[in-house]
């Protein structure tokens, strides 16, 4: 049967000064006095500071062609806003670079319709790129390939070399969703000797019309230009006799230099390093000022509130680079790490989307109990759950567990045994009914409704959700930077030692 942890003493008091919701702006004292307890912690790390660092964040991509993507002058102007507040904190901090695959959008990009008569369509509207696009400007008639249209179809478009006998060479090949991966179809048409592509979702069932955020994946080699549409629109142009159409797509895709910002507390046992992270990088749509400037602003605001604290272990915070090209960041930082310096690390929590718009709360499931099959985390992992739990109830929060899915950067860490935990808040999932009856908000929408678009800017927030995580991170960061008993049995400061676990039923 299920347990729950006792709530312990510290916290109880903790949470009982801080109204519940959104936190409040800290008293003036939180200048000047050593935040060495979880109650004047939370006093001190407010949605305040937490929002003016996601200002900034937004103030950056604003002037860096909206997006803070690594490789660009976006990210490298985040990156130097975290290691200037660092610093300014006393912190030790390390900027590791390193090299990556980069796909970044340079600028706008076109589709329009120049034979019969001119139509411009509209980029986010009409299609999108095709992340890992290679570029190109390009210009032909539009030869569709092997479609299936229409409810319930099975379509198999650009799978087959057989699906291209007979195309012509020179032209944009139109092809449907289905069957097989995007970059199969684009490699295909390529090898046809198309010069760009179009491919359009496929129709077949409920949300299998719109835009996507696909991708050709990082191996793609087709050398041309390959862009997502809507069904509509492709069910339109595979009626169009004569459609001549022309294709620009602006974007970077080659090795790149990006980085890790590593702050590290200058106080603290070496050989039991607590570590908080959150990338910091935006897709190509947008500025990224929820997934993860929420998780970003809110480790920073803690690191800026503990400078003052002499922790019984070692602190480490880490600011993420490429998490949006695949975890590059933080598996860089853990495959340079020697097993001696693995094995320093007592535990990893991860922040990535901690303030979504139509939020649940959830806690990553380090024991697989509420979970489909994604497997426990190392041992340890419960223990970190668990102490979440404990604090969603002691505010009166329901919460709920999430799998340990690989998606964002626990991954690495959770791979070379070290115990991993953390919030999370959703992202592209739909909310429930059952869900907005705990926690209010739109059920049948997404979790986050700008989630890797144009869209996710300093408005897209719950500040309530910002508020409750952001005193859950100072609360364990705080925890475990005085205590990791639970997690490794080493002993830390007796005012942080948690109780025995309780059954309640």
């Amino acid at each position: 049967m299920r347990k729950r942890i006792a709530f312990f003493a510290a916290l109880v008091t903790a949470f009982a000064v801080m109204p519940i919701g959104v936190a409040q702006a800290g008293p003036a004292s939180c200048d000047t006095r050593v935040n060495n307890t979880i109650e004047k912690l939370l006093e001190c790390v407010n949605v305040e500071g937490v929002r003016a660092h996601q200002a900034a964040f937004q103030a950056i991509a604003d002037a860096n062609n909206g997006i803070r993507t690594s490789g660009t002058s976006g990210y490298d102007a985040s990156a130097d806003y975290v290691v200037g507040r660092m610093e300014a904190a006393g912190y030790d901090v390390t900027v590791q670079e390193f090299e990556f695959e980069a796909f970044i959008q340079l600028g706008p990009s076109t589709l329009e319709q120049t034979a019969p008569g001119a139509v411009t369509y509209v980029e986010g509207t009409d299609y999108n790129l095709m992340s890992q696009t290679d570029p190109g400007d390009v210009a032909g008639l539009v030869t569709a390939v092997d479609l299936d249209l229409g409810p319930g179809n099975s379509s198999t478009s650009g799978c087959e070399t057989s699906d291209f006998a007979g195309f012509p060479g020179g032209h944009i090949a139109l092809i449907q969703r289905g069957a097989c991966s995007f970059q199969l179809k684009g490699e295909n048409a390529a090898a046809a000797g198309a010069v760009g592509a179009i491919i359009f979702n496929q129709g077949n069932a409920d949300g299998r019309f719109g835009l996507i955020n696909g991708t050709l994946g990082n191996g793609y080699s087709g050398g041309i230009p390959v862009f997502f549409a809507t069904y509509d629109r492709g069910v339109e142009w595979a009626g169009t006799s004569g459609l001549d159409m022309h294709m620009i797509a602006d974007v970077f895709r080659g090795d790149a230099t990006t980085s890790n910002v590593i702050a590290q507390s200058t106080w603290g046992d070496p050989s039991n390093v607590v570590m908080a992270g959150a990338h910091l990088d935006s897709v190509n749509a947008g500025p990224g000022i929820q997934d993860n400037g929420s998780g970003s602003a809110a480790i920073l605001e803690v690191a800026e509130q503990m400078a003052k604290v002499k922790p019984r272990n070692q602190v480490r915070f880490a600011w993420w680079g490429a998490e949006e090209s695949g975890l590059v960041g933080s598996t860089f930082y853990v495959n340079n790490l020697s097993q001696e310096e693995q094995d320093d690390i007592s535990l990893y929590l991860n922040f990535d989307m901690i303030g979504s718009p139509n939020h649940v709360f959830f806690v990553y499931d380090g024991d697989d109990s509420d979970g489909v099959g994604a497997g426990p985390g190392p041992e340890g992992s419960a223990q970190i759950e668990e102490f979440f739990e404990n604090y969603y109830e002691g505010v009166g929060e329901p919460y709920k567990g999430t799998d340990f899915s690989g998606r964002s950067d626990y991954g690495p860490f959770i791979a070379v045994g070290i115990p991993a935990g953390g919030l999370f808040t959703g992202a592209e999932g739909i909310k429930t009914a059952d869900e907005v009856a705990l926690w209010g908000g739109t059920a049948g929408d997404q979790y986050d409704p700008c989630y890797h678009l144009a869209c996710d800017t300093f408005d897209n927030i719950s500040l309530d959700a910002l508020g409750v995580n952001s005193d859950a991170v100072a609360a364990s960061v705080l925890q475990y930077a005085m205590n990791t008993e639970t997690i490794n049995g080493e002993r830390g400061k007796g005012n942080f030692r948690l109780p025995e676990f309780v059954p309640t039923s």
